[in-house]
């Protein structure tokens, strides 16, 4: 029928004598003229694609999770009603899967001169750039008999940005911090501590914090206060090496580590401190250094989103000489890595007393809360050997804790939707103690 239509819109058209087709072509021709006739004219009436002109606008980000609206502009400066069908392309991680049909494709009328708006809703299910395909337009004639159909690119792109859940933690941990900076002094001095102000003495105060020359002064007993320094450098390591590509629940560790980082950095800008952000496997993917308090976490955010793990053994080596390249001066190391025990004593134990020596160090790791219900798996073979594997990966773990605590390395072995507030209380701890 397609083949059929097509010869009769030439015949129709004058483009070629009808006497020309083939016999059997002739007898179809014959039989469908009025329709091929019809088509022949719907098609003429047809407004033409090829000086169509696309402009688009809308989002450029969004965060992982959200919607993002993005609008396409069609243009006809055609002297002709454009009625059409139009699909605008995205890769398939824009959308849910299953929804492309009803969000990708629109029905337009342009009447001759004018433009209309399309809107194309996203919902990204994946981090990183999401780039607009090729705007596809199927102009039809006002009976719907014929069309004509043309690609062409629209350039526009999305940046999905990791969608920062941990956020909610944040109100409650500031509270803690205003409880250090100065609301609720330290009476023993550490290292990262400074002078706040003097107050009398009650009994239960640590004789060492005594201003004997202010006692003398005022005939009776003062004691020193000491409130946490501001402006300490902290270093934020994403190891972006094959072990954060594991999936742990729904999503790579490397994610949940995102997540842990953006608070950390969240809550220490706040405090005062400077952070900056580093993502090394064998070589550096990221980088982020010197911004200031309100573009910290922007930035953060901007150089994560496109970060994805790469299957390769981190060298820990180059991250320990990146890290003291970027760290010259004393600073808090966040190191997010795996607790496994072969990356830890082949790679970076032998190299941890280059970074201890000079920074005091965290590591943050993302445990796996299936191990953890696997470990009370009873009432079968099957389960007891589950339990006993479970028992066996928790064991080897403490044991690489252990390791890296006689190092001196502070370390938080958390499951991911805990990780961010036990990295961010190990940091408030720190403060705290004055070991920051």
């Amino acid at each position: 029928m397609a083949l059929t239509g097509r010869a009769a819109l030439l015949a129709a058209l004058g483009s070629i004598p009808v006497g020309l087709l083939e016999p059997s072509w002739t007898g179809m021709l014959a039989v469908n003229g009025p329709i091929a006739l019809a088509c022949a004219i719907d098609g003429a009436l047809a407004a033409p694609v090829r000086g169509l002109v696309l402009a688009r606008s809308g989002d450029t980000s969004v965060r992982l999770g959200e919607p993002a609206e993005v609008h396409l502009t069609v243009t006809n400066p055609s002297s002709r009603k454009l009625r059409a069908r139009v699909r605008d392309a995205w890769p398939p991680s824009s959308w849910l899967p299953g929804t492309e049909t009803a969000v990708s494709r629109h029905e337009v009328v342009v009447p001759a001169g004018e433009r209309r708006r399309l809107t194309t809703r996203l919902l990204p299910t994946r981090r990183g750039d999401r780039q607009a395909d090729r705007v596809t337009i199927r102009s039809y004639g006002p009976l719907g008999l014929w069309a004509r159909q043309r690609s062409q690119a629209a350039p526009w792109t999305v940046r999905v940005l990791p969608p920062f859940t941990s956020r909610r933690h944040l109100p409650s941990r500031l509270a803690r911090l205003r409880e250090l900076d100065g609301r609720t002094s330290v009476l023993t001095r550490g290292e990262g501590t400074e002078f706040d102000s003097l107050r009398d003495y009650v009994p239960g105060d640590d004789t060492r914090s005594i201003d004997w020359r202010a006692t003398a002064r005022q005939n009776k007993v003062a004691v020193r206060t000491w409130r946490p320094e501001r402006d300490r450098h902290i270093l934020i390591c994403l190891d972006t090496g094959r072990t954060s590509a594991g999936r742990v629940g729904d999503a790579p560790r490397l994610d949940s580590a995102m997540d842990a980082a953006l608070l950390l950095a969240a809550l220490a800008t706040r405090a005062g401190d400077r952070v900056d952000l580093l993502a090394h496997d064998r070589r550096p993917r990221a980088q982020v250094q010197g911004r200031s308090a309100a573009d910290t976490l922007p930035s953060f955010v901007n150089a994560m989103a496109t970060l994805e793990p790469e299957l390769v053994e981190t060298d820990a080596r180059t991250l320990v000489s990146t890290i003291l390249r970027s760290a010259p001066r004393r600073s808090l190391v966040v190191l997010l890595t795996s607790l496994d025990a072969a990356p830890i004593e082949e790679g970076l134990l032998p190299v941890l007393p280059r970074l201890t020596q000079r920074h005091t160090v965290v590591l943050a790791s993302v445990a796996d809360p299936h191990v953890a219900a696997m470990t009370r798996s009873r009432g079968s073979v099957d389960a007891v050997y589950e339990a006993a594997a479970g028992t066996q990966t928790q064991s080897q773990r403490r044991r690489t804790s252990d390791q890296l605590t006689r190092h001196g390395v502070h370390v938080v072995d958390a499951t991911p939707d805990t990780l961010a507030p036990a990295l961010a209380d190990a940091y408030l701890a720190l403060k705290a103690a004055g070991r920051l």
